[in-house]
């Protein structure tokens, strides 16, 4: 007579069971290192890290802060799951959707202007922080203001409207950090105080050129200025006379230029 076993089955289900219990038999995935000769990296434990043109990576104290981050989830593939994202405006240069979906964004809170808010699906939002321009919200220990940003030239107007983009003022342990996002030397940016390391953009025609940006910025007098968004249609902005400006006016501020077109020999 042939006896049938009516456990093996179940000794089958057990033996997977236990061997899915054991990732240290399954090879895992060697996560890529962060680039460490493209990041700017200070005493109070703020690192900077350039992707492209208006998007950046800060990791402060280990918080991870994506700003506008566009280009596809491969141009973010070397950095770590975000915590906290802020979207300046609806241009494709400042907001991607498909990014964002592409993005492993499950623990991060995301800031945006409301017209921005309008264009993102349902799905993120319990993550979304709508700030109007002037308000704040404070997430993983860092304050976040929306600062105003928009066009004062008259060609330019419809670019940049009031009240639609933010540019924003981050603050964690008495250091503050602005990105400008797209606009003009607005009065909102020559009021700034205290400002330890301004982003500032300066392409045209949709922003302002470089001695806009310079004389804005001798006015806040931010400790460090970081030129960047600085390739315009057709031209690029000439960051040497911009450094020139502002180093000349008040050699106090520094001009730090980082590597915002890596592809490119600008």
């Amino acid at each position: 007579m042939t006896h049938i076993s009516l456990f093996r089955p179940a000794s089958s289900l057990l033996l997977l069971f236990c061997f899915l219990q054991m990732p240290s038999l399954i090879p895992q995935p060697n996560p890529t290192p962060i680039p460490e000769d493209k990041v700017w990296q200070d005493q109070k434990d703020l690192k900077i890290y350039p992707v492209a043109h208006a998007s950046a990576v800060l990791d402060w104290n280990e918080t991870i802060i994506y700003i506008d981050p566009v280009g596809g989830p491969e141009a973010f593939k070397s950095y770590p799951a975000p915590d906290l994202i802020l979207i300046t405006d609806i241009h494709g240069d400042h907001f991607s959707l498909e990014t964002l979906q592409g993005l492993d964004t499950g623990k991060a809170k995301i800031i945006v202007p409301n017209a921005v808010a309008e264009k993102m699906p349902e799905a993120f939002t319990p993550q979304i922080d709508v700030l109007d321009n002037g308000a704040t919200k404070t997430r993983y220990d860092i304050s976040v203001t929306a600062i105003p940003m928009y066009n004062l030239r008259p060609e330019a107007k419809t670019f940049h409207t009031p009240g639609r983009g933010n540019g924003y003022v981050l603050e964690k342990n008495g250091m503050r950090v602005y990105f400008s996002g797209d606009t003009e030397d607005i009065p909102e940016m020559r009021a700034l105080k205290n400002i330890d390391k301004a982003f500032v953009c300066m392409n045209l025609p949709y922003t302002m050129d470089v001695e806009s940006a310079a004389d804005a910025v001798i006015e806040f007098a931010p400790a460090e200025v970081y030129p960047y968004h600085y390739r315009g249609k057709p031209d690029v902005s000439d960051i040497g006379r911009f450094e020139s400006l502002v180093t000349k006016a008040n050699p106090d501020i520094r001009v730090v230029r980082l590597d915002w077109y890596p592809s490119e020999s600008y």
